[in-house]
Parts: structure tokens; sequence; C-alpha cells
């Protein structure tokens, strides 16, 4: 048994609260040999995980490899925020794509946001979920569609657990003057993301899915009807392959790299906020509307924020500099709170900000691009991906028939015209 406490994920710096407050952590043997199976899965986070988990159960043999150990990407290390709908609003994906295909979307959402509560009861994973998340305005010119959003949520989208909230309720809520106004959402919450991906490693593994870490992919391909997955020390043989990468692409697969650009976001967690009761009395989750969002929540009495002015693939010297400054925007009181924890990691991101899901060679399915919404999506996606290999459900086809655009420049280009464009919208977020 590794320590977690003294484990350095070589992929995403910094000691993350949650590796700090997880309990026990297992490790995982690194694949050793070659193996055949019915499903490779490349991948350990959330949708790899719940893939590994659903097929496996239903009698599918399944080997599943993790580059670094479980919980080193996004699924570990993210924000904790379920949200609700896709990561446009669902009248903002209506202009784009008809209604009838922006209901479905939200409907899979809602469906995600239940299987993950559900799948965590049902297997007695304690996740730590606490209701409740505030998506607020930082101008005031917003006021207008904030109120549609709680509006249309309720009479076109079914979900009556939005309200707006005025400057006045938006400021005891936050316990800040800096936002304008918002809408309050009772209807999700957020949790501890590494306690779920622990438990969800666990009951993959009970089911009899065989999973290893440490074992990077080296190649992929496919021919004679197989799909080949070369590692370090042993060849995988599958009739088909899942690559749930999501921002750790890297070079693995061309397609996927084309349309899933990975972006550095960072987390600073506070001491506890005992002097400090006004902060998000209610303990609900926030995000902001920027464009670069920060998004923030009073977690187990502690303020966990997350953001950076704009994303690059680089990490700062001093991640708890960049945060505690803008806790301080918003939280002047807190401009010299000590931060006890401050970590980063890569979010796989496409240039839509939608789900990006294509068959990327005869049998070898790609799934990425959360784009920082992918808490519950990302498990409820190896879910539905199980359910299509096992011929029981066609949602994924949702997903798939998004238009994903690959990002301009290839691959020497991508990098420093994405920089270019979010610091971009960083500057006009400013005004």
């Amino acid at each position: 048994m590794a320590s977690q406490e003294m484990w350095q994920s070589p992929i995403a710096p910094g000691l993350s609260w949650y590796q700090a407050t997880v309990g026990e952590r297992p490790t995982y043997a690194a694949l050793d040999g070659s193996r055949t199976c019915d499903v490779a899965i490349i991948g350990g986070g959330y949708t790899g995980l719940q893939a590994a988990y659903h097929l496996a159960k239903s009698g599918v043999s399944v080997v599943l490899i993790e580059a670094w150990r479980f919980g080193d990407g996004a699924s570990g290390r993210n924000g904790g925020q379920l949200g609700t709908g896709q990561r446009w609003w669902p009248e903002e994906l209506e202009e784009k794509i008809g209604y009838e295909r922006s209901k479905a979307l939200f409907n899979v959402a809602e469906a995600a946001k239940h299987h993950l509560l559900d799948f965590a009861r049902e297997h007695d994973i304690e996740i730590d979920y606490v209701p409740g998340q505030l998506n607020v305005a930082h101008k005031a010119s917003y006021e207008r569609d904030y109120r549609q959003n709680a509006e249309i949520a309720a009479r076109r989208y079914d979900y009556p657990h939005l309200r707006f909230m005025d400057g006045k309720e938006t400021q005891e809520r936050l316990g800040s003057k800096r936002f304008y106004c918002g809408v309050r959402d009772v209807g999700t919450g957020h949790i501890h993301p590494l306690k779920l991906l622990v438990g969800l490693a666990r009951v993959a593994a009970a089911a009899g899915a065989a999973i290893f870490e440490m074992t990077p992919a080296k190649a992929i391909c496919q021919g004679g009807g197989k799909v080949t997955i070369e590692t370090a020390r042993g060849t995988i043989t599958a009739d088909r392959a899942l690559i749930a990468c999501d921002g750790h692409i890297d070079g693995l697969e061309p397609v996927t790299a084309s349309h899933v650009m990975p972006i550095r976001s960072f987390i600073g967690a506070t001491v506890p906020l005992d002097k400090h009761p006004e902060v998000l009395p209610g303990g609900e989750a926030v995000a902001d509307s920027r464009f670069v969002v920060r998004y923030f929540r009073r977690f187990e009495g502690r303020l966990l924020f997350g953001g950076r002015e704009a994303y690059t693939a680089d990490n700062p010297r001093d991640i708890s500099q960049h945060i505690r400054r803008q806790i301080a925007e918003i939280y002047p009181d807190l401009k010299d709170i000590e931060i006890t924890h401050a970590w980063g990691g890569s979010v796989g991101i496409t240039m839509p900000r939608q789900l990006f899901v294509r068959d990327v060679m005869p049998g070898v399915t790609s799934i990425g691009g959360y784009s920082g919404h992918g808490v519950m999506l990302s498990n409820y996606c190896g879910k539905l991906y199980a359910e299509t290999v096992l011929g029981k459900s066609g949602d994924l086809d949702l997903f798939e028939s998004l238009d994903i655009p690959a990002f301009p420049g290839g691959a020497r280009m991508r990098a420093p015209l994405l920089f270019l464009a979010l610091s971009w919208f960083a500057l006009r977020d400013k005004f």
C-alpha cells in the first residue's frame, strides 16, 4: 500500500486536499504480460472505470490500463461540482441544434446525475454529497439571461429546481458583493471526487474487470478484426477498445488529439473558515459567468477555489499565489487566508465545449472533451458505452451526432492558438 500523503502525480502538480482526506487509496498492479479480452480500455478515470464495471458485471472480459495511478487525472482532482444539463445552457443549445435534440441532451444529463448518486448509494461509496449550486453573474447586463434561464428550465425542460436570485439574495448566499445576480439550483450538488474514483475502481475490480495502474499505452492499432494495444510489458488484444484518456491523449491517437485539447486548471483549499461564517453559509457550490470559469465551494468547512486568468498547458510556479489573488477579488477579507493545499490538472476541452464521441478506427471508440462539465457526464458515458457494446442503448449516439470540429492549426499551432483565444476571452471577462 503506497502512502497517499507522499504520492506526487507525475502528470499533475501539487498534492490535493482530496488526496489528503480520501483515506485508504489502494494500489493496483501494473500489467505484466500479454492479455486477450473482449474489450480493452485505455484510461482509468470515471469513463473507463464505469465502462469496465458495467461490461464486467454482464460477463464481458475487460482489461483496463491506466498510465499512472487511478485518480491522477481530472477524475480525482476536479472541482467536484455536478452541475445541471450540458456545458451550454439548454436554451443556448436549442438555438444551435433545435429543441428536440437539446431536450434529449438535457434529459441524458439528468439521467447522468441520478446515475452517479444511485451508483454511490448502491455500492456504499461515501462521496460526501452536499446539495445546492449557485450560478452567478459577474456582469449586471446578464440579469435578463439569468431570469430567463430559470423560467425556461421549468417551462420547457421540466426542471423546476432553478430559481432566480436578485442582487441582494446573491450577495447574502455568497457572502460577497462581487456578483450581481444568479440562479440557485437545488436539484444538484457537489462531491468528493477522489472518494468516488477510489470506490469505483474497487467496484470495477470486484465485478471481474482486470484493471492495471502504471501501464501507459504505447500504441494502438487495428487489423484483422482485432484491436492491439502495446504497452512496455505486454500487448493487449481485444475485439474492440475504448479510449478514455480525455486531456491526456497526447500522441496516442491522432483523431482524438486533434479534437480534444488539454488545458490546465488549478484549485486551492484554505484552512477552515471558522472565523468567516458569512462565506457560503448554505454550503452551495458556485460557478460564475466568466468564459474562463471560476468555481468554488465551501466543503468540509474550507473554501475550495478553482480557476485561473488564462489557461495554458504549463504550471505556475506558485499555484497558491494565483488562487489567493482570485479569492481576494471575491472575498477581500480572505486576502491573507492560508492555503493548505494547492493543485492542478489537465482538463480536456473541445472547440464548442461539447463532448467528443467518435469511432476513430474500426472497433475503437474515443470519448473525451468534457470541457469542465464531466463529473456526472463522464460516469454516465462510461455506462452508455458499455450499453452500446451490449446492444442495450443508443443514447451515446446523441453525443456522437454533435458537430465537433478539430482545433485549427495542426499539432504545432493548436496550443499557441488556444492560448491566444483563451487569453482574449479572459480579457473580455473583465469588461
